[in-house]
């Protein structure tokens, strides 16, 4: 979605005085992106009358790594958390509803928020509180509790001093005014803040069973949770199973009973199982459609391809003694042919990414960017310019590491990356893959070369694919890299209340980042995915989001 897609809508409800309303690694969510290459596809149902209990086959590329709101930043832990809990508001149509909340309203000064609740449920019977929301909320920006994405409660006032431990807990805008009524302070306007509460960190959190089970989130029988389903199996890197809640407040919409997710690792075998009727939908962020079978799905018609907000790149570690060398991470950068990668290798309509915002978002569509694809002469020039750096006389004693989670689909295109960097630069190549929870874990501590990711954005904004790399400190920056000027820019334009200005601020940091290439851009994603026939509701929006809420099966 773009940016003044919520502007203009922001605009005119403020006129009218009802305001409701509005991008990556990764987490998601955007945040981290595990499994999708950024290709999808589907058909359209029809209607049943069938009163048997309705199931629903998926698939993930791995285990969960955390399924507690306030630690997972993974995009398949933030896809089952999205399904068990729910926040104040969620998402329709690119727009956020009332969901836990009933109905809110924004003071004049645009900085007041107050929410009144429904009446619901957590899946233990227990009513579903202001408190439940303060107290998650509080317990993200909790430092010793090393929530990778408290930095997206800094528009709460008193939140980024709070996290930063230069503040109290005490001063934070947060209040709880009676059982159904949350009170929210911001530090400064922030048009897109009621989209951030649909965002799973701002999910509440069963009080009463976090402080008594710290691990309560690794096992089903001890998740409490407040959304459409509850987890009542897991077994571990095999499957989950999603069962409809029956104390869900609005159960009586919820139409599929059971959802069974398979942890199934390659596409191939993902694929396999599409085609021979033993799962329903394939794409983000359920599976991933085989790079193999793409020409085949076009020519059946049966593959779709959707606008996705975010973007595939190849983050470099920059406390590494080679890839800490600005010249050698350029000439990586430039001796990239996306044009050919695209074309050859994922075959779904992505964007070359010569920047870092994808061009859906305003402000961004109509820059060229900062380089050219396939600069190979460029990037022997700064290869050359490294290698002297680094006390090199030849390219060939020069050896880069790239690493990625196991996948059939980031291998091929790694092996692409690697013969197009063996074969214009002279340089040694080695790949490296790993499970992806211990992928992450190399990242995070800055165990790798180069590694790539994906990260969709976490909200219809370009501060989503830039604020992460505010600080080396930012538990989704991974690269080590940080620039005060670049920092302070992003400060600038939380603050900023003039869109145009605004975008400005936030070109002048991409600009930055592309001068310094702490990661390089490879390509903006599309979401192709296929579903069968009698699936319906399953079409993600711009955010690769889909909520099993609104699913059907009409066989």
């Amino acid at each position: 979605m773009k940016l003044n897609k919520f502007l203009t809508l922001f605009m005119a409800l403020v006129l009218s005085v009802v305001l409701a309303a509005c991008g990556g690694d990764d987490s998601k969510d955007n945040e981290t992106s595990e499994g999708s290459t950024g290709t999808e596809t589907n058909n359209e149902g029809s209607t049943s009358t069938s009163s048997e209990p309705k199931e629903l086959n998926l698939v993930f590329m791995s285990e969960p790594p955390s399924l507690h709101p306030g630690l997972a930043s993974d995009t398949t832990s933030s896809t089952a958390i999205n399904n068990i809990f729910e926040g104040l508001m969620t998402m329709e149509n690119g727009v956020p509803v009332e969901a836990a909340a009933e109905s809110y309203e924004i003071s004049d000064d645009l900085l007041t928020y107050t929410f009144k609740l429904r009446d619901s449920k957590w899946s233990n019977g227990d009513p579903v509180t202001a408190n439940d929301f303060a107290f998650a909320w509080k317990w993200a920006l909790t430092p010793e509790n090393a929530s990778e994405y408290a930095s997206i409660l800094y528009p709460i006032k008193g939140a980024e001093a709070y996290h930063s431990s230069t503040g109290s807990a005490d001063d934070l805008g947060i209040k709880v005014v009676d059982d159904k009524t949350l009170e929210v302070t911001l530090e400064v306007p922030t048009p897109y803040f009621l989209e951030l509460t649909a965002f799973k960190t701002f999910s509440p959190i069963h009080q009463a069973t976090q402080e008594a089970n710290a691990n309560w989130y690794t096992e089903a029988d001890t998740i409490v949770s407040n959304g459409a389903y509850t987890l009542t199996e897991w077994v571990h890197n095999g499957n989950l199973v999603f069962t409809k809640s029956e104390n869900y407040w609005d159960k009586e919409n919820v139409k599929i009973d059971t959802v069974n997710v398979a942890i199934v690792e390659s596409e191939a075998s993902q694929m396999n199982m599409f085609d021979a009727g033993e799962v329903d939908f394939l794409g983000t962020n359920y599976g991933s459609i085989s790079l193999d079978a793409i020409d085949r799905l076009k020519s059946e018609g049966t593959l779709k391809v959707a606008e996705y907000s975010g973007v595939y790149w190849y983050k470099f570690n920059t406390t590494d003694k080679v890839t800490s060398n600005v010249n050698i991470r350029k000439a990586l950068t430039l001796a990239i042919d996306r044009a050919s990668l695209i074309a050859n290798i994922t075959k779904a309509e992505q964007q070359p990414a010569l920047g870092y915002v994808p061009n859906s978002v305003d402000g961004f569509g109509d820059d060229e960017g900062y380089f050219k694809d396939a600069d190979f002469e460029g990037a022997k020039e700064y290869l050359a310019k490294g290698l002297e750096e680094l006390g090199l006389s030849d390219p060939s004693e020069l050896e880069i590491t790239v690493s990625h989670n196991t996948s059939e689909a980031h291998a091929a295109i790694a092996q692409f990356v690697q013969q197009g960097w063996t074969k214009e630069l002279g340089i040694k190549v080695k790949l490296d893959n790993s499970e992806w929870q211990v992928y992450l874990d190399k990242l995070s501590s800055l165990d790798y070369q180069v590694g790539r990711l994906g990260w969709i954005a976490d909200f219809n904004d370009a501060y989503t694919f830039l604020e992460m790399y505010n600080s080396a400190e930012n538990g989704n920056n991974d690269t080590g890299w940080e620039n005060a000027e670049y920092s302070d820019l992003l400060k600038q334009s939380v603050t900023e209340t003039d869109p145009d200005k605004r975008t400005q601020i936030m070109l002048q940091a991409e600009a930055i980042m592309a001068e310094e290439v702490p990661v390089a851009p490879i390509y903006f994603y599309t979401n192709p995915y296929i579903v069968k026939d009698y699936v319906t509701g399953m079409e993600p929006d711009a955010l690769g989001n889909i909520s099993l809420k609104n699913v059907d099966i009409n066989k």
